[in-house]
């Protein structure tokens, strides 16, 4: 199989060695067959709601010789996934508020695995509040860019499983990831630094009779929150 996307490598290697894999919105499958040729999962269920990328991945899949480790199926987010089959599920490449409608309509397979890995495109506190309000507990998190683009990602485990801690406390934790903050991820912090650049070429360009509109403080607000979280993660 050819190279994987430092996206798709970084959803490997939160992914529990031995544990059964779904992945959710597989696309073209690679994922599945990265992480069962490599012997991590010992077999997969790839599903995609989609048929055209679904049958890309049926053929790249027996391409591999995988097709007797990894099922793929024609699935609406885990409709057609049972419990037990899987121990690990992956949700990855989509926005957020899809993913928690999947969760959500999903909510007793989600709640049944051992753990899930969210990588999602947009909308990410939302993400956070939900799985918060759900119990999910935090297992780890990364992050990384790549082609422009910066991507976080979390492990997360029901609340049944009893492991991990709350997966946020502060406002921080929900904008940009507890574990993320309290190890100072470098990733994390370059995309801060960006977002601070953002603000600031903003508010340069607000005209001078803008100093003391609705717009401004909201933009000297963004600034100064940006400004003391890099200056926290400064002093880890």
């Amino acid at each position: 199989m050819k190279p994987i996307s430092n996206r798709l490598e970084a959803l490997c290697s939160m992914v529990t060695p031995g544990y059964k894999l779904a992945d959710i919105g597989c696309d073209h499958g690679f994922l599945s067959i990265a992480l069962v040729e490599r012997g991590i999962c010992p077999s997969a269920i790839a599903m995609d709601l989609r048929p055209g990328p679904l049958s890309h991945a049926v053929e790249n899949i027996a391409h591999e010789g995988l097709s007797n480790r990894i099922e793929t199926r024609l699935s609406d987010g885990l409709d057609k996934l049972s419990i037990g089959e899987a121990e690990s599920i992956v949700i990855a490449g989509m926005g957020g508020r899809l993913l928690i409608h999947i969760l959500e309509a999903g909510d007793t397979i989600a709640k049944a695995a051992q753990e899930l890995i969210l990588q999602p495109q947009s909308e990410i506190p939302l993400v956070r509040h939900y799985l918060v309000e759900q119990g999910y507990q935090l297992l780890a998190e990364d992050m990384l860019c790549e082609d422009g683009k910066y991507y976080p990602m979390m492990k997360v485990a029901p609340a049944a499983t009893d492991r991990g801690e709350i997966l946020a406390e502060r406002d921080a934790d929900y904008l940009y990831g507890k574990m993320l903050l309290r190890n100072a991820h470098p990733v994390l912090r370059e995309y801060l630094q960006w977002e601070l650049r953002i603000k600031e070429e903003i508010r340069s360009k607000l005209p001078t009779d803008m100093a003391t509109s609705t717009r401004m403080a909201e933009v000297n607000e963004a600034i100064a929150s940006l400004q003391a979280t890099i200056a926290e993660m400064d002093c880890l």
